[in-house]
């Protein structure tokens, strides 16, 4: 492999190949010149390939005959950065592209769904009817269970008042207790489950008065 000294600078290599000796030239590699950096950027040195020491440096390669540039390099680190940015950047594009194509089918579907803003509110509140449904029920069975922690709470202390606590009582309490707790629970998944029905369909009915407006649907993702 040739090397060329440091302190000689890319374009004078090129003219001592092209005008100071024909055989230099004739030896670089398919007529180009590579000069290595070191960590600081600055050119450590020049020749047909990059020593191997060197492979993970800046570079840059230039033509043997015109002078010119023909590509520049970065380290490795460098190159990775920017290949990950490359890639996240693309990776960015393609969810953009998912989201839009997703909110036109939802555009299409919702306008192909109801006729008008009356029919939105219809299916609205039938399905907060079948809430309401189970959350009567839940509340019956919630004031039972109640009432049974309550009296499972006062014979317990009864018991003790007496000195003849039993661990049947206590069992008992600890049972209507978590039963109680189950019910409350189930009331409010219930009741967030209203109020995600009732902000949901306010979305609904917004972005379907806003496409009958003259609102556009969603553009189709871009091809590639």
């Amino acid at each position: 492999m040739r090397r060329y000294p440091v302190v000689v600078t890319a374009l004078a290599v090129v003219l001592m190949l092209t005008a100071g000796s024909a055989e230099p030239a004739q030896s670089s590699s398919k007529g180009k010149i590579v000069c290595w950096k070191d960590k600081a950027g600055k050119v450590v040195g020049c020749g047909d390939t990059v020593p191997p020491e060197y492979q993970d440096a800046a570079t840059r390669e230039i033509d043997s005959k015109s002078g010119m540039t023909r590509k520049t390099t970065g380290t490795a680190e460098e190159e990775a950065r920017l290949a990950a940015e490359a890639e996240r950047l693309k990776q960015q594009r393609e969810e953009e592209a998912r989201r839009t194509a997703d909110q036109r089918r939802k555009d299409q579907a919702l306008l192909g769904t109801y006729l008008n803003e009356v029919e939105i509110d219809q299916r609205r509140d039938r399905e907060l009817a079948e809430v309401d449904r189970l959350l009567t029920q839940f509340h019956g069975l919630h004031k039972g269970s109640t009432a049974r922690h309550s009296d499972a709470v006062a014979r317990l202390a009864a018991a003790e008042k007496a000195g003849k606590p039993t661990d049947v009582l206590k069992e008992e309490v600890a049972r209507t207790e978590a039963e109680k707790s189950k019910l409350e629970r189930a009331i409010a998944v219930r009741q967030k489950e209203k109020a995600d029905i009732n902000a949901r369909y306010a979305e609904t009915k917004r972005r379907y008065a806003e496409l009958k407006s003259g609102g556009s649907i969603a553009p189709a993702a871009a091809k590639k």
